[in-house]
């Protein structure tokens, strides 16, 4: 069944969240494990996951930096990895995705911020998504 690019968004970043934890190349076991776990996931949509988190996976260096500017005197370990990997994939969507505009990808972050982080996460991550825009 084709999903939404909400829940292509929601599950890019739940993999992309599994980088704080594994290595690259442990992680896209993960990938694999997960794509098993969902056998009825359309193979369109296991494409497009696998394509995107790549894509920001083997930029994360140049993203994370982009990060740090943003949030002048924070170090990344200081946020929360939940926090980081919504950022993550918002930068990526906003620097390198034209598909998407930047409204959307902040709001979309601001969105999963709501689901899966603090109360106080979701007006961060708009705060820091802000000031890249």
């Amino acid at each position: 069944m084709k999903m939404s690019r909400r829940k292509l968004r929601e599950t890019i970043f739940l993999l992309l969240f599994r980088t704080e934890f594994h290595s690259r190349d442990e992680l896209w076991d993960q990938v694999d494990m997960y794509f098993e776990e969902q056998p009825d996931m359309d193979e369109n949509d296991q494409t497009y996951i696998r394509g995107k988190l790549t894509a920001i996976v083997n930029n994360l260096d140049e993203y994370d930096a982009k990060i740090r500017e943003i949030c002048d005197g924070w170090r990344l370990t200081r946020l929360g990895k939940t926090e980081l990997a919504i950022i993550r994939l918002a930068v990526y969507e906003i620097l390198m995705d034209d598909d998407i505009p930047t409204g959307v990808a902040i709001n979309e972050a601001v969105e999963l911020a709501k689901i899966y982080c603090s109360e106080e996460a979701p007006r961060f991550v708009n705060g820091v998504l802000a000031k890249l825009a």
